[in-house]
């Protein structure tokens, strides 16, 4: 069995490609510049260029694509966007509209003039993935499944803030099934709001095997809860500290006991050990981190989560996880089967395992540590 995992974050896109005949540490892997990063780079050298941006294919990611593209307008030169690839800007198109993009049909698009510069947007390219392997005489032909993590936050109505949307999703999907595999779909079972989840899926509609998507964060938190110490714990608090959000997870025995996501960004060292402190008291209210630009917090246990002095229930993951590295709370650095980086990763063969049963005990065997009697990762 093979399995081909794509965690795309906004600074990096972490790959792994999963073979059951091998231990998990001997899997292949790259990490390698994200999609939204070389978007970010193609338009700057448009700009070098002082040429008009045409803008095809999918939503993807935002952040340093959406700031280049951004600069390009402001530098004088135009923009030029389809539907489907405005949306990476705001889902909104009238919004889209208003930082002086012209929308244009797909037909139109093609008919731009050749010294324009042309720009697909995408999350995901497999002949890419494949490629590169390919350099490395690794094969990708015959692939049991493919799971890809990216971080969406859904498509809100109109006049909804974008983060009280997201945080209904999460609180609507764990009340749905309490257990971080609750955020991974199959294709047919994708939600419709969820745009991002709906364009990966679509740039992968012309592969012949399965596909499994997942929010990044609950996947890198699901990875992180195989690392040797980690899996011990009967109750344990992640942090998963990203480079655009951070999310935190409590968990115990019977499942997720608390969470609150925020923006990295707006998060210093003193305010991210406050805001740990009160969910492991089961003290933070929405408030706290909703009226200071995060996305909000629920509470599902209000039972304090005491932690212990070894430090090993306090635990953080995700390529900005040093900002806790001088604080009180001294934390424990998760490395699942030794690589941190590929922690979503693992949770997304995790997930995988869990909403896909017949794969399931093939991909326990080679995640689990049966000896270890803590948290079972299947169950949350």
């Amino acid at each position: 069995m093979k399995i081909l995992a794509v965690d795309i974050g906004t600074g990096t896109q972490d790959i792994l490609l999963y073979d059951s005949h091998l231990d998990l540490e001997n899997a292949y892997k790259m990490v390698v510049a994200s999609p939204t990063m070389i978007i970010n780079h193609q338009v700057k050298q448009a700009t070098r260029q002082g040429v008009p941006i045409v803008l095809t294919g999918v939503t993807m990611g935002g952040g340093p694509s959406g700031w280049a593209i951004v600069d390009h307008l402001k530098a004088g030169y135009p923009v030029f966007a389809t539907p489907d690839a405005a949306r990476t800007l705001n889902d909104d198109l009238e919004m889209v509209k208003a930082l002086g993009i012209t929308l244009i049909s797909d037909d139109e698009a093609r008919h731009m003039p050749a010294s324009a510069f042309f720009i697909d947007l995408y999350d995901f390219n497999f002949d890419t993935i494949r490629r590169s392997f390919s350099e490395f005489q690794v094969s990708l032909d015959n692939l049991t499944c493919l799971a890809i993590a990216v971080f969406d936050h859904g498509a809100a109505p109109p006049n909804v803030s974008d983060r009280k949307f997201r945080f209904d999703y999460l609180d609507h999907r764990i009340r749905d099934e309490n257990k971080l595999s609750a955020f991974a779909y199959c294709v047919e079972d994708i939600p419709p709001s969820m745009t991002r989840l709906q364009a990966v899926a679509k740039s992968a509609a012309n592969l012949d095997f399965p596909l499994v998507v997942m929010d990044t964060a609950p996947a890198a938190i699901l990875g992180a809860t195989f690392d040797p110490v980690v899996i011990l714990q009967r109750q344990v608090m992640i942090a998963n500290i990203g480079n655009f959000h951070t999310l935190a997870f409590r968990i115990g025995e019977d499942g997720i006991e608390g969470v609150f996501e925020h923006h990295t960004g707006e998060l210093s060292s003193i305010e991210l050990v406050r805001l740990l402190g009160l969910l492991a008291d089961g003290t933070l209210k929405n408030s706290d981190v909703f009226d200071h630009h995060g996305h909000g917090a629920l509470i599902y246990n209000t039972l304090p989560m005491p932690i212990n002095q070894d430090g090993f229930n306090l635990v953080v993951t995700g390529p900005r996880r040093s900002i806790l590295k001088n604080s009180v709370m001294h934390p424990y650095s998760a490395v699942p089967f030794g690589d941190m980086m590929m922690a979503g990763c693992y949770g997304l063969l995790a997930a995988v395992a869990d909403i896909m049963p017949d794969l399931g005990e093939t991909i326990q065997s080679s995640l689990n540590n049966k000896e270890n009697p803590g948290i079972a990762p299947w169950d949350i």
